[in-house]
């Protein structure tokens, strides 16, 4: 099978990319991304020298561009990633959001339409269902908890979803939908909240936790995800949302502890800052649907990511410092000029 990989120079994207390479060999990788700011192509290194894998230069909203390699590639499977994810930037700006979440999704859905394939998968998020109160820990998010959107960002990963499910039944589109709850491992960009926390600790500069960090999120290892999201494009029933939650639920500042602990760094660095407007108090996902039909389960424990996790970046702090430096933007023409389409 050939597979068009959206948004694969990013965090959950990249991990795909060698999750597919490793477990499916036989199949081929066509990666497509724009590089904005978070997408980096030295994550993307050891992919470039499979014969397997390709990488394509491009916007999911360029819709000439996206509709020029259906028409080379033929693919057989459209995975999308490629969005614009960050809750913070989502408030700043918000037209970036809805041109990539929405308009770019709607440009790969009209391609698939267009071309023909057996399935496309929308990469979406819990963030859509809104937030749970902090008092009512029996509460979860499952597939048909109604969408209530806190930010631009969950707003335009909700509208995209409705529009990729409009798709399925206006004109019966192979579509799946995933919604994960928050990822960490490795090559997470450095402005999230795990790696942010490392890379600071390491300086021993000051670690920013919103409001008293009583924020609870679901962690979930990010090979654990990309096994779920393989196992829904392949197997997955059509026109169905699937919830993929690891029941590891954190609050922010257990997590930046727990990485204080690791590193052997003191929590004086802790330093609370202003929280940020409608900040959503708890996540929490209800597996239950992708484990009855699919047997899935997460096989990563909280205790043994996160130390796998700050061992990845510990080895690979060239990486992420390039990153902090910018140097990491300037990646794409230094290595690979016009060898790339």
């Amino acid at each position: 099978m050939k597979i068009i990989v959206t948004g694969g120079a990013g965090f959950i994207g990249g991990n795909f990319v060698y999750y597919e390479l490793k477990n499916h060999p036989e199949d081929e990788i066509i990666c497509l991304d724009k590089l904005t700011y978070a997408g980096n192509l030295e994550t993307l290194e050891e992919a470039m020298k499979n014969p397997k894998f390709k990488f394509v230069k491009a916007d999911i909203a360029d819709r000439d561009a996206v509709y020029k390699l259906f028409r080379e590639e033929k693919p057989d499977i459209v995975v999308n990633f490629a969005a614009e994810s960050h809750v913070d930037r989502s408030i700043e700006n918000p037209e970036i959001f809805l041109k990539t979440n929405i308009l770019g999704t709607q440009v790969l859905m009209d391609a698939c339409r267009e071309f023909g394939i057996t399935r496309y998968h929308q990469v979406s998020t819990d963030e859509v269902y809104g937030d749970l109160p902090l008092d009512r820990p029996d509460l979860f998010f499952t597939e048909t908890t109604p969408i209530h959107t806190s930010s631009p960002y969950s707003a335009s990963k909700a509208s995209a979803d409705l529009l990729v499910l409009a798709y399925h039944r206006t004109f019966k589109l192979p579509v799946s939908i995933t919604r994960c709850s928050n990822n960490y491992g490795p090559y997470h960009f450095p402005e999230k909240l795990i790696p942010l926390i490392i890379s600071r600790a390491l300086a021993d500069e000051p670690l920013p936790v919103y409001g008293k960090g009583e924020n609870v999120r679901d962690w979930l290892y990010v090979e654990d995800h990309c096994a779920a999201i393989d196992l829904v494009m392949r197997k997955g029933r059509v026109g169905e949302v699937y919830n993929i939650g690891g029941h590891n639920e954190k609050s922010n500042l257990e997590v930046v502890k727990t990485i204080l602990k690791q590193l052997d760094k003191p929590e004086s660095l802790i330093t609370y800052v202003t929280d940020r407007p409608g900040h959503d108090m708890r996540y929490a996902i209800d597996p239950t649907k992708i484990h009855d039909e699919l047997g899935w389960l997460p096989q990563t424990k909280f205790e043994d990511g996160i130390r796998q996790t700050i061992d990845w970046y510990l080895n690979h702090k060239e990486w992420w410092q390039n990153i902090l430096s910018g140097d990491y933007q300037n990646y794409f023409d230094k290595m690979y000029g016009e060898r790339l389409d």
